[in-house]
């Protein structure tokens, strides 16, 4: 987790304060078009940002649409594991932030003889909204 002294880079910041404005996740690409203004201009740049960003887990990638959300849960611990919920209808990601999910497949892969280090879960389905409107 990053401490409270550390300062994010202008590229970092530019990429975060993006992600965290944004009602979908965004691709890299989506990131790079919509910084360009602010002086990101090419993918490395993108990339070196998102990368220190999901280190210091304000940011996570949803892998199956590789894109990338901002992270509002203050005690994530997006390092040893990550839970989504998305919507299929609307893209809305929302972080499942339960913390016995990673005990429980602690306890399951115990039973395996495999031991659990982390994991990255996504569900899909409808959200709430969709749910009624379908």
């Amino acid at each position: 987790m990053p401490t409270i002294t550390e300062k994010l880079t202008n590229n970092q910041q530019t990429v975060l304060d993006l992600l965290e404005v944004s009602k979908e996740p965004l691709k890299a690409y989506a990131i790079l078009f919509n910084t360009q203004k602010k002086g990101i201009n090419s993918p490395l740049q993108v990339y070196r940002a998102l990368d220190k960003l999901i280190e210091i887990g304000k940011v996570h990638k949803i892998e199956s649409k590789n894109s990338y959300i901002a992270c509002n849960n203050s005690n994530c611990s997006s390092q040893t594991s990550t839970s989504f919920l998305i919507c299929e209808k609307c893209d809305k990601v929302t972080e499942y932030k339960k913390n016995n999910i990673s005990g429980y497949f602690a306890k399951l892969s115990e039973k395996s003889n495999f031991k659990y280090t982390k994991h990255n879960l996504e569900i899909h389905g409808l959200c709430k909204n969709c749910k009624k409107n379908n």
